[in-house]
């Protein structure tokens, strides 16, 4: 019989409605209070103007034909206007496939191609790249956020506002985020309603804020943990949001000061810089409550390290883009440095050997789970929905893990071959199609290096072909042109073999030992 780890928290009650009323139903209690600030300008917007902005959108993109089955593409950085399109095409019925804005054209077109977008909305930043990548592609019109000379400005699509268009929360797909999964290339995630608003629950009820609660929102809002942690979850709760489009310490340090934030989600690289930096030294970090660290593990001392100099809680959580993101996270203040937290509300655990077969406590294993947060699976791809969720609905996440008597995970390494950098995920499979295809390069195999400051490092092994010759630095900037910045290759080694199994599948393991 399969041992099941259930959650310890009480399960919720999940209703049955659209993500967005879910997200700005603080419009209707506390209408004046800040809902979103621009950390940049300063510009916020209120409870009830966000959800009129949202609406008047929504009203915009209807009459241009968007409706459920319609798929938006939105490329762009953390803005209060980031979340107006993304709730406004959700009160449409539509879809929303998000994308990195510092994607290259092949990037983007790859995306569109696969989501089948017919619409993209972009800063004036991204235009160009945008325009260059619509080619063979359904787009029929780019619209920017501001101004940009010969497209229409979001402002100029406000319309009269609309209600929620009525959809099936359970079918309607809400989001198509791309992930590598346990393997491979990006795949667009198929995320509904349901979904969301399960994990938006299960995440607020466990977490816990209070009224006074103002978060900083640095984490990208195109990645599922800052789309669902940051930009919905906290809303929903009536937080106040200040959005900032990248990450700058000075910049993050005098936010927090100036804004007196008390909530900041972060990843591991961040607490590394809370930990380490002298600049955290000459900046008020006191209305600091909690950091919610997630996306990478982060070790017990590191996370001891910073939470004693900002005299601040450090939790951690679980989770991937398949499951909305969250399966564990901390409940409030039941800290175990190193922990990830324990089982979500509503979702199940399983802690599974190589042969399948289901183990018990604090034995270690591939995490598996089940609840209302797993998505329906891949776009377009059967095939790689079938190896990672199974006909019992079961995820299996390819990572390798522990649960204790008292419920908390520990995640003790990583079975999936994808690399961490700065919490972004990177496909070996998707650097090695494009190296192999220099002209110099014979075969390749790419891994990643551990590295404190970034989580790992891309590290391509590269067989050259007879006769031929190339530098490290050329292959770094044959592979810059094509990728995005958290992609690229940092380290570069020429080998006279790649390891292989008599199946052909590279041997990581060989090359990490070496």
């Amino acid at each position: 019989m399969a041992h099941i780890f259930r959650s310890p928290l009480p399960d919720l009650n999940i209703p049955d409605v659209p993500l967005t009323e879910l997200v700005i139903n603080k419009a209707a209690t506390i209408p004046d209070h800040p809902a979103m600030i621009d950390g940049t300008t300063g510009k916020t917007y209120s409870f009830a103007q966000l959800s009129d902005a949202i609406h008047r959108l929504a009203g915009g993109l209807q009459s241009e034909g968007f409706k459920p089955g319609s798929v938006l593409a939105l490329i762009a950085p953390n803005s209060p206007e980031y979340a107006i399109v993304f709730h406004a095409a959700a009160v449409c019925g539509g879809t929303i496939t998000t994308l990195n804005p510092s994607y290259g054209a092949e990037e983007i077109r790859a995306q569109l191609q696969d989501s089948g977008a017919t619409l993209v909305i972009t800063v004036p930043a991204c235009a160009p790249t945008s325009q260059a990548a619509i080619s063979d592609t359904d787009v029929t019109e780019i619209i920017v956020i501001g101004e940009y000379d010969g497209l229409r400005s979001l402002d100029a699509l406000m319309g009269e506002p609309i209600k929620q268009v009525p959809i099936d929360v359970r079918a309607n797909l809400l989001v198509l985020p791309y992930s590598s999964g346990t393997t491979g290339i990006p795949k667009g995630v198929m995320l509904t309603h349901h979904n969301l608003v399960s994990n938006v629950l299960q995440t607020n009820e466990t977490v816990g804020y209070e009224a006074d609660d103002i978060a900083l929102a640095v984490l990208p809002f195109f990645h599922i943990y800052g789309m669902q942690v940051c930009m919905c979850s906290l809303l929903a709760a009536g937080v106040t949001v200040v959005t900032l489009p990248r990450f700058d310490m000075q910049e993050v340090l005098s936010l927090i000061q100036q804004h007196k934030v008390t909530q900041f989600f972060v990843v591991p690289p961040i607490v590394l810089g809370f930990a380490k930096h002298p600049m955290v030294d000459d900046y008020d970090l006191s209305s600091l409550r909690k950091m919610f660290c997630g996306a990478a593990p982060l070790g017990a001392d590191l996370s001891n390290e910073a939470a004693t100099r900002l005299d601040c809680n450090i939790v951690q959580g679980y989770g991937m883009t398949e499951m909305s993101p969250v399966s564990h996270l901390t409940s409030k203040l039941d800290i175990k440095p190193g922990s990830c937290g324990v089982t979500a509300p509503n979702t199940f655990s399983r802690i599974v050997d190589t042969e399948g077969n289901d183990l018990g406590i604090d034995e270690e294993g591939e995490i598996w789970v089940k609840g209302p947060q797993v998505m329906l699976g891949y776009l377009n791809n059967p095939e790689a929905t079938a190896e990672t969720l199974d006909a019992d609905g079961w995820l299996h996440t390819g990572d390798l893990a522990r649960i204790d008597a008292d419920g908390h995970m520990f995640i003790v390494d990583r079975l999936k071959e994808l690399i961490k950098y700065k919490g972004f995920q990177v496909a070996p499979a998707e650097l090695e199609a494009l190296i192999v295809s220099h002209p110099a390069v014979a075969d390749v195999a790419v891994i990643g290096i551990p590295d404190l400051e970034v989580d790992e490092l891309p590290k391509a092994f590269i067989t050259l072909k007879p006769d031929v010759s190339v530098s490290e630095d050329e292959i770094k900037a044959f592979v810059k042109e094509h990728v995005a910045s958290y992609k690229q290759i940092r380290l570069v080694e020429f080998v006279d073999t790649i390891p292989k199994s008599p199946s052909g599948k590279i041997l990581r393991r060989l090359l990490r030992d070496q």
